[in-house]
């Protein structure tokens, strides 16, 4: 049986959502080995002048124990 741990980041995109996810899980893999998943939560859109400027949101990301 494998553990697991997952740990909660914050992400952000000038582009999408989708992206942020991608910017979370491209971060995270540059010190985490065993990414299995991201679990997205708290979508965020930053507004200026009545358009969005930003997405924002949390990720949780659960890798393998070594």
């Amino acid at each position: 049986m494998a553990m697991l741990k997952v740990i909660e980041v914050l992400a952000e995109s000038k582009n999408s959502w989708e992206h942020a996810a991608q910017e979370a899980v491209t971060v995270a893999s540059k010190t985490v080995r065993g990414i299995k998943s991201v679990n997205v939560k708290n979508l965020q859109a930053v507004v200026a002048n009545g358009k969005i400027t930003g997405y924002r949101l949390n990720a949780k990301i659960s890798f393998t124990l070594d």
